[in-house]
């Protein structure tokens, strides 16, 4: 989707858009429009548009002996919270995208507003054009998107410097979508690493590769387990990008990345199970945030870990009952092998707090369905040792969008994943499912390295389009890392 910024309105065909803020007159904000207001203002009126955020009333209006298509968008009473100007794009986009019209024009002179939620708007449009085509050969022609340019008209003149940074957010959500999107049969571990390995070429971020025998050799037995029934190869990706100060301590991101989740030996039901491909939603969502901060030149050390297999039943397969040693040396029981992703994470976690001795761990995960359970489709669940860590990350999330929830924890919950022949097992009972799979992960967490864990499995794919979004992958957790390193991190 192009993006620009204009003084004026340009010549030939568009469609335009004129925001609305909650208690603006209708009539004055449209008054601009000449003859055509009236009639503006009461096919508005017909179709009970209130104003409110998002919310869109269309009509055509005459330009001589032209006929325009004019949306009116509600701006809401509080379109400066909770990402109101994104939200009022994204409703542009996603009533045009498919409309004919290809060029809309969204005439903001009159609002006052700042560069900065002049950019937002232009974000929240280009975000909701996202589509993945790929593989739809005979797409029917009224479902073709035809929308291919966005200009945005009378905003602040700063608004297209705002917007750079929010482009790199864009391109950071472009890859985490695409590499949710695509099937099992494209994206395994070693496709991931080729595709984000392309995709940041020329970005600065530095590239490491650890392979299965690599891995073998330091101990990673939490994570070859998951891996060991499936033809697919292990890969753990590590991507730095050193845009602090020498030697300043780097904020780690580690992400689960099982590019397919049959439950290996404890197999779950066929109903659904094609969904799995995004289970390396937390491993997208890394990768996307990492593009992201390279691109806007982030003055903040970044070091991204992706732990990449694919989990499948196999003469080979780990079974339930099995014992592994993790690369910190715990020992855990393998209750069931669809607790697979808290093992990857595991040995990742260790990887990093070895290698890098950073202060902060935020490790992303679609860890466990019990997160869907209570907290449906619109809060990730946040688990943290640090009040700080788990506030900073609460409101990068109420600043996106990409809201966050925390859940507790606690040594009562803790003791249910104790092990009566081993160190722990990675499976306990369905109540309290994703926090006692939190707890799990805490024990792999060194003392005095402030870390937190985001469940996203309720968040990373949608089956209804979003504000931000189409339906399929939402790009989840990029925006929410970006803007809590961008508010805590950075220079």
């Amino acid at each position: 989707m192009k993006i620009s910024f204009a003084a004026g309105r340009p010549e030939g065909a568009f469609a335009l858009a004129i925001p609305v803020r909650g208690d603006d007159s209708l009539e004055a904000r449209l008054a601009a429009l000449g003859p055509s207001a009236g009639l503006a203002v009461q096919a508005a009126e017909a179709q009970r548009f209130e104003r409110e955020l998002g919310g869109i009333a269309e009509t055509f209006i005459a330009e001589g002996e032209a006929v325009r298509r004019l949306l009116v968008v509600g701006l809401g009473t509080q379109a400066d919270a909770d990402g109101g100007f994104e939200r009022a794009g994204g409703a542009l986009t996603g009533r045009l995208l498919v409309s004919g019209e290809t060029r809309l024009v969204v005439d903001l002179s009159g609002l006052g507003l700042g560069a900065k939620d002049a950019a937002r708007l232009a974000f929240g449009a280009a975000a909701r054009s996202w589509r993945y085509d790929r593989y739809r050969t005979k797409l029917p022609r009224k479902q073709q998107p035809t929308l291919e340019e966005i200009v945005i008209v009378g905003a602040d003149k700063g608004a297209a410097q705002e917007f750079k940074r929010l482009d790199a957010l864009l391109q950071g959500l472009d890859l985490t979508r695409s590499l949710v999107t695509e099937p099992a049969n494209i994206i395994y571990p070693e496709s991931f690493v080729e595709r984000v390995t392309a995709a940041l070429e020329g970005s600065g971020v530095a590239i490491e590769v650890l392979d299965e025998k690599q891995m073998a050799k330091l101990g990673m037995g939490a994570l070859l387990g998951v891996a060991q029934g499936s033809v697919r190869p292990p890969r753990l990706l590590v991507m730095r990008w050193n845009g602090g100060k020498a030697g300043a301590k780097a904020v780690a991101l580690v992400g689960k990345g099982v590019t397919f989740d049959t439950g290996g030996i404890s197999i779950k039901p066929a109903l659904g199970m094609e969904a799995m491909k995004w289970d390396m939603g937390g491993a997208g969502a890394v990768a996307g945030a990492m593009k992201a901060l390279a691109t806007r030149k982030a003055r903040v050390n970044v070091i991204g870990v992706c732990g990449l297999v694919e989990n499948m039943p196999d003469g080979n397969a780990q079974r339930p009952g099995d014992i592994v040693t993790s690369l910190s040396g715990q020992t855990i029981e393998v209750i069931n092998t669809d607790a697979e992703g808290r093992l990857v994470l595991a040995d990742a976690l260790t990887w990093v707090q070895r290698e890098a001795r950073p202060e902060v761990v935020i490790d992303l995960a679609t860890l466990t369905g019990a997160m869907v359970i209570a907290l449906g489709h619109e809060y990730g669940g946040m688990f943290s040792n640090d009040d700080g860590l788990a506030e900073g990350l609460a409101a990068a999330g109420r600043a996106t969008g990409d809201k966050l929830w925390r859940l507790p924890m606690g040594e009562a919950y803790n003791k249910i994943m104790d092990s009566p022949i081993a160190d722990m097992k990675n499976s306990a009972s369905r109540e309290g499912g994703s926090i006692t799979a939190a707890c799990f992960l805490e024990r792999f967490i060194e003392e005095g390295v402030k870390w937190a864990h985001l469940d996203i499995a309720g968040m990373a794919w949608s089956d209804k389009a979003g504000s931000l979004y189409d339906k399929g992958a939402t790009g989840f957790g990029v925006a929410v890392l970006d803007r809590y390193i961008a508010d805590n991190h950075e220079g």
